[in-house]
């Protein structure tokens, strides 16, 4: 499957930012979805996923701030990021996961988010 996300950008602390992640070539339908980010000088981790039926599943300092959502007709997910703050910049990657497999396989480019004033 390959993926592309975009939507990132330079918003103020206490703004708000929607990222899209593009899925093809395989049924969507079949991909536990997840967002990760990495930010400057430190490793990458896990943001949020979504199962194909709907369920959810965030990291502590994103919960209740970021939603994941996903559309299964148009194969797309998405993060909304509300209340954002500095320390949520980053590089933002979109990421499938095969239903039965433990592991995200497939990543797409990354987009920048950068929370600044």
């Amino acid at each position: 499957v390959q993926l592309q996300a975009f939507g990132g950008g330079l918003v103020q602390p206490g703004g708000s930012l929607r990222l899209s992640c593009a899925a093809s070539g395989r049924t969507f339908n079949n991909y536990i979805m997840g967002w990760f980010r990495q930010a400057p000088g430190k490793d990458r981790v896990f943001v949020a996923a979504i199962w194909s039926g709907g369920s959810t599943y965030y990291a502590g300092p994103v919960k209740g701030r970021f939603t994941i959502s996903r559309d299964n007709v148009q194969n797309t997910v998405y993060l909304q990021m509300n209340s954002l703050k500095p320390e949520d910049t980053a590089v933002y990657y979109c990421a499938a996961r095969p239903i039965n497999y433990m592991t995200y396989n497939y990543w797409g480019q990354g987009t920048l988010v950068t929370v600044s004033s």
